[in-house]
């Protein structure tokens, strides 16, 4: 890849919930040989818990400052492939961090999914607290607040629609050239 930067990750996936962020950057690790690592995972470690129950205990902020933090590191200190939390672009502290990411030649690419091809993937996953009560409507909002944040840290933005994991990171590689 001719832009990878000279320390952290290969490549940093964004995009809204749904889109096959987890999936598609295992997918990735293994297409380019590298190591995955997902911040939400890293949330979940360090509160001891999951995301929904953090949630519902601690409350969004808490989430989020945690959440803050495991973007910071991950950016820093990771290698490889690493997938953002859905709402982690949209903090002003995260899009500093990936705007210093990119300077340093990063590159974030935006996954995308269209409300007919998420609505399979989170429509009656209860796992996910920003999509409390009538799911795909609470999506759709929210992809409509945040697309254009996305799409304005990101250096390219992939469909998902109708694809697997694998042929979405072949996809990937094949543009980014790795």
């Amino acid at each position: 890849m001719e832009t990878a930067p000279a320390d952290g990750p290969l490549v940093v996936l964004i995009g809204t919930m749904g889109a096959g962020k987890s999936s598609v950057g295992r997918a990735l690790a293994r297409l380019s040989g590298s190591a995955f690592h997902d911040t939400d995972d890293a949330v979940v470690q360090a509160a001891g818990t999951s995301i929904a129950e953090l949630f519902r205990t601690r409350g969004e902020a808490c989430f989020r400052a945690l959440e803050r933090d495991m973007v910071a590191a991950a950016l820093r200190e990771r290698s490889g492939v690493v997938a953002l939390g859905g709402g982690a672009p949209m903090r002003a502290d995260n899009r500093a961090a990936l705007a210093a990411y990119r300077a340093r030649g990063g590159t974030v690419v935006c996954l995308e999914v269209s409300l007919e091809g998420v609505a399979a993937r989170v429509a009656l996953d209860d796992s996910r607290p920003m999509l409390a009560g009538d799911a795909l409507a609470r999506w759709a909002a929210l992809w409509d607040e945040r697309r254009p944040v996305f799409r304005s840290v990101a250096d390219l933005q992939i469909s998902t629609d109708a694809k697997t994991p694998a042929e979405t990171a072949a996809e990937i590689a094949r543009r980014l050239g790795f």
